[in-house]
Protein backbone atom coordinates (compact mmCIF):
# COMPACT_ATOMS: atom_id res chain seq x y z
CA UNK A 1 0.00 0.00 0.00
CA UNK A 2 1.69 3.30 -1.05
CA UNK A 3 0.46 6.77 0.85
CA UNK A 4 1.87 9.04 -2.11
CA UNK A 5 0.71 9.07 -5.64
CA UNK A 6 4.06 9.80 -7.00
CA UNK A 7 7.27 9.76 -5.95
CA UNK A 8 7.45 13.41 -4.80
CA UNK A 9 5.48 14.32 -1.56
CA UNK A 10 2.88 16.71 -2.57
CA UNK A 11 3.18 20.31 -2.18
CA UNK A 12 -0.06 20.52 -0.22
CA UNK A 13 0.76 18.05 2.48
CA UNK A 14 4.03 19.87 3.16
CA UNK A 15 2.65 22.83 3.65
CA UNK A 16 0.05 21.38 5.97
CA UNK A 17 2.91 19.71 8.34
CA UNK A 18 4.56 23.29 8.52
CA UNK A 19 1.41 24.31 10.11
CA UNK A 20 1.05 20.98 12.36
CA UNK A 21 2.32 23.00 15.51
CA UNK A 22 0.14 25.45 15.07
CA UNK A 23 -2.96 23.16 14.70
CA UNK A 24 -2.03 20.15 16.60
CA UNK A 25 0.32 21.37 19.48
CA UNK A 26 -0.95 24.18 20.75
CA UNK A 27 -2.23 23.34 23.96
CA UNK A 28 -0.99 26.96 25.34
CA UNK A 29 -3.37 28.68 22.44
CA UNK A 30 -6.87 29.84 24.25
CA UNK A 31 -8.88 29.17 21.28
CA UNK A 32 -7.46 25.46 21.20
CA UNK A 33 -8.02 24.82 24.95
CA UNK A 34 -11.23 25.99 24.42
CA UNK A 35 -11.37 23.77 21.35
CA UNK A 36 -10.24 20.46 23.35
CA UNK A 37 -12.48 21.81 26.32
CA UNK A 38 -15.77 21.28 23.66
CA UNK A 39 -14.71 18.27 22.68
CA UNK A 40 -14.04 16.65 26.10
CA UNK A 41 -17.38 17.81 26.99
CA UNK A 42 -18.75 16.35 24.31
CA UNK A 43 -17.28 12.57 25.08
CA UNK A 44 -18.05 13.49 28.89
CA UNK A 45 -22.31 13.71 27.47
CA UNK A 46 -21.55 10.13 25.53
CA UNK A 47 -19.97 8.73 28.23
CA UNK A 48 -23.33 9.46 30.24
CA UNK A 49 -25.76 8.32 27.08
CA UNK A 50 -24.06 5.00 26.59
CA UNK A 51 -23.93 4.44 30.42
CA UNK A 52 -27.82 5.27 30.43
CA UNK A 53 -28.62 2.86 27.42
CA UNK A 54 -26.85 0.35 29.36
CA UNK A 55 -28.01 -2.17 26.96
CA UNK A 56 -26.19 -1.34 24.60
CA UNK A 57 -21.78 -1.99 24.05
CA UNK A 58 -19.41 0.79 23.55
CA UNK A 59 -17.36 1.41 20.36
CA UNK A 60 -14.87 4.39 21.51
CA UNK A 61 -12.66 5.56 19.80
CA UNK A 62 -9.66 7.01 21.16
CA UNK A 63 -7.74 9.38 18.96
CA UNK A 64 -6.57 12.70 18.13
CA UNK A 65 -8.11 15.84 15.95
CA UNK A 66 -8.31 13.51 13.17
CA UNK A 67 -11.01 11.58 15.69
CA UNK A 68 -12.39 14.68 17.32
CA UNK A 69 -12.96 15.97 13.76
CA UNK A 70 -11.26 19.28 13.99
CA UNK A 71 -12.76 21.43 11.79
CA UNK A 72 -15.64 20.27 11.25
CA UNK A 73 -19.08 19.82 12.70
CA UNK A 74 -19.17 16.85 15.28
CA UNK A 75 -21.71 14.58 13.28
CA UNK A 76 -19.09 15.30 10.07
CA UNK A 77 -16.31 13.27 11.69
CA UNK A 78 -15.53 9.46 10.84
CA UNK A 79 -16.43 8.79 14.23
CA UNK A 80 -19.86 9.79 14.25
CA UNK A 81 -20.81 8.75 10.37
CA UNK A 82 -19.69 5.31 11.61
CA UNK A 83 -22.09 5.14 14.08
CA UNK A 84 -24.90 6.44 11.47
CA UNK A 85 -24.27 3.01 10.05
CA UNK A 86 -24.48 1.41 12.67
CA UNK A 87 -27.87 2.83 13.76
CA UNK A 88 -29.20 2.29 10.22
CA UNK A 89 -28.27 -1.09 10.89
CA UNK A 90 -30.04 -1.57 14.29
CA UNK A 91 -26.31 -3.31 15.53
CA UNK A 92 -26.30 -2.52 19.74
CA UNK A 93 -23.31 -0.33 20.06
CA UNK A 94 -23.31 2.98 20.88
CA UNK A 95 -20.08 5.35 19.70
CA UNK A 96 -18.38 7.49 22.21
CA UNK A 97 -16.14 9.98 20.56
CA UNK A 98 -12.54 10.38 22.90
CA UNK A 99 -10.79 12.34 20.40
CA UNK A 100 -8.66 15.32 21.59
CA UNK A 101 -6.87 17.62 19.22
CA UNK A 102 -3.04 17.78 19.60
CA UNK A 103 -3.08 14.63 21.28
CA UNK A 104 0.51 12.42 21.63
CA UNK A 105 0.87 9.02 22.83
CA UNK A 106 2.17 9.92 25.78
CA UNK A 107 -1.02 11.96 26.28
CA UNK A 108 -3.06 9.45 25.62
CA UNK A 109 -0.94 7.28 27.90
CA UNK A 110 -2.17 9.59 30.34
CA UNK A 111 -5.51 9.90 30.42
CA UNK A 112 -6.46 6.35 29.55
CA UNK A 113 -7.35 5.16 32.61
CA UNK A 114 -9.95 8.49 33.16
CA UNK A 115 -11.44 7.68 29.99
CA UNK A 116 -12.11 4.17 30.62
CA UNK A 117 -14.02 4.86 33.62
CA UNK A 118 -17.23 2.87 31.96
CA UNK A 119 -16.52 0.02 29.95
CA UNK A 120 -16.13 -0.58 26.58
CA UNK A 121 -16.40 -3.91 23.99
CA UNK A 122 -14.36 -1.84 21.18
CA UNK A 123 -11.73 0.19 21.85
CA UNK A 124 -10.36 1.99 18.49
CA UNK A 125 -7.05 3.49 18.74
CA UNK A 126 -6.04 6.29 16.51
CA UNK A 127 -3.03 8.08 18.20
CA UNK A 128 1.12 8.33 16.89
CA UNK A 129 0.41 10.93 14.15
CA UNK A 130 1.24 13.70 15.69
CA UNK A 131 4.44 11.75 17.21
CA UNK A 132 5.63 10.94 13.67
CA UNK A 133 5.22 14.15 12.64
CA UNK A 134 6.90 15.71 15.09
CA UNK A 135 9.45 13.51 14.76
CA UNK A 136 9.38 12.02 18.40
CA UNK A 137 11.39 8.98 19.15
CA UNK A 138 9.66 5.80 18.15
CA UNK A 139 10.86 4.32 20.88
CA UNK A 140 8.41 6.36 22.96
CA UNK A 141 5.60 5.91 20.53
CA UNK A 142 5.79 2.29 20.58
CA UNK A 143 5.84 2.43 24.17
CA UNK A 144 3.39 4.67 24.68
CA UNK A 145 0.85 2.41 22.32
CA UNK A 146 1.37 -0.51 24.14
CA UNK A 147 0.79 0.93 27.37
CA UNK A 148 -2.84 1.98 26.20
CA UNK A 149 -3.26 -1.69 24.66
CA UNK A 150 -2.31 -2.89 28.35
CA UNK A 151 -4.76 -0.89 30.44
CA UNK A 152 -7.21 -1.47 27.84
CA UNK A 153 -6.50 -5.24 28.71
CA UNK A 154 -6.82 -4.96 32.33
CA UNK A 155 -9.96 -3.07 32.19
CA UNK A 156 -11.45 -4.83 29.92
CA UNK A 157 -10.25 -7.93 29.08
CA UNK A 158 -12.78 -9.24 26.61
CA UNK A 159 -12.60 -5.75 24.37
CA UNK A 160 -11.49 -5.77 20.99
CA UNK A 161 -8.81 -3.37 20.03
CA UNK A 162 -8.72 -1.39 16.53
CA UNK A 163 -5.80 -0.36 15.71
CA UNK A 164 -5.30 2.51 12.81
CA UNK A 165 -2.21 2.88 11.43
CA UNK A 166 -0.80 5.84 10.29
CA UNK A 167 2.07 6.66 7.48
CA UNK A 168 4.30 10.27 7.34
CA UNK A 169 5.68 11.78 4.44
CA UNK A 170 9.76 11.00 3.51
CA UNK A 171 10.52 14.20 4.65
CA UNK A 172 12.32 13.30 8.43
CA UNK A 173 13.88 10.67 6.14
CA UNK A 174 12.99 6.88 4.94
CA UNK A 175 14.18 5.07 7.64
CA UNK A 176 12.22 6.98 10.23
CA UNK A 177 9.02 7.12 7.52
CA UNK A 178 9.20 2.82 7.47
CA UNK A 179 9.66 2.62 10.76
CA UNK A 180 6.80 4.62 11.75
CA UNK A 181 4.68 2.98 9.16
CA UNK A 182 5.89 -0.59 10.68
CA UNK A 183 5.02 0.00 13.92
CA UNK A 184 1.41 -0.11 13.70
CA UNK A 185 1.66 -3.56 12.04
CA UNK A 186 3.93 -4.75 14.69
CA UNK A 187 1.68 -3.91 17.77
CA UNK A 188 -1.49 -5.09 15.99
CA UNK A 189 0.01 -8.47 15.65
CA UNK A 190 1.76 -8.81 18.68
CA UNK A 191 -1.12 -7.92 20.79
CA UNK A 192 -3.78 -9.31 18.49
CA UNK A 193 -5.45 -6.34 17.93
CA UNK A 194 -7.48 -5.77 14.28
CA UNK A 195 -5.34 -2.97 12.13
CA UNK A 196 -6.61 -0.84 9.85
CA UNK A 197 -3.84 -0.53 7.63
CA UNK A 198 -3.94 3.27 6.60
CA UNK A 199 -6.38 5.46 8.19
CA UNK A 200 -6.01 8.16 5.55
CA UNK A 201 -6.16 6.06 3.09
CA UNK A 202 -7.60 8.02 -0.21
CA UNK A 203 -7.55 11.17 1.69
CA UNK A 204 -3.82 12.13 3.12
CA UNK A 205 -2.41 14.11 0.91
CA UNK A 206 -5.20 14.91 -1.72
CA UNK A 207 -6.18 18.78 -1.53
CA UNK A 208 -9.94 18.61 -2.20
CA UNK A 209 -10.48 16.08 0.23
CA UNK A 210 -8.39 17.99 2.97
CA UNK A 211 -8.80 21.08 4.80
CA UNK A 212 -6.72 24.44 3.72
CA UNK A 213 -3.77 22.88 6.27
CA UNK A 214 -3.42 20.21 4.10
CA UNK A 215 -3.74 18.28 7.21
CA UNK A 216 -7.35 17.21 8.32
CA UNK A 217 -9.91 16.24 6.04
CA UNK A 218 -13.17 17.54 5.10
CA UNK A 219 -16.46 16.79 5.29
CA UNK A 220 -15.96 14.88 2.18
CA UNK A 221 -12.69 13.35 3.59
CA UNK A 222 -14.04 12.20 6.42
CA UNK A 223 -16.84 10.23 4.75
CA UNK A 224 -13.91 8.38 3.06
CA UNK A 225 -12.33 7.66 6.28
CA UNK A 226 -15.73 6.51 7.79
CA UNK A 227 -15.90 3.58 4.72
CA UNK A 228 -12.30 2.58 5.79
CA UNK A 229 -12.93 2.27 9.02
CA UNK A 230 -16.43 0.43 7.99
CA UNK A 231 -14.48 -2.36 6.21
CA UNK A 232 -12.00 -2.97 9.15
CA UNK A 233 -14.81 -2.68 11.80
CA UNK A 234 -18.15 -4.56 10.19
CA UNK A 235 -16.62 -7.85 10.53
CA UNK A 236 -15.74 -7.15 14.15
CA UNK A 237 -19.55 -6.12 15.24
Amino acid sequence: MKFWKTKSTPISFISGLLLLSAVWGCGSNSEQSTANSQQLATGNRQLANAQSAATKRVILFYGNSLTAGYGVEPDEAFPALVGKKIDSLKLNYTVVNAGLSGETTAGGKSRIGWVLRQPVSVFVLELGGNDGLRGLPLTDTRRNLQAIMDTVRKKNPDATIVLAGMQIPPNLGTSYTREFRDLFKELADKNKAVLIPFLLEGVGGVPKLNLPDGIHPTPAGHKIVAETVWRVLRPVL
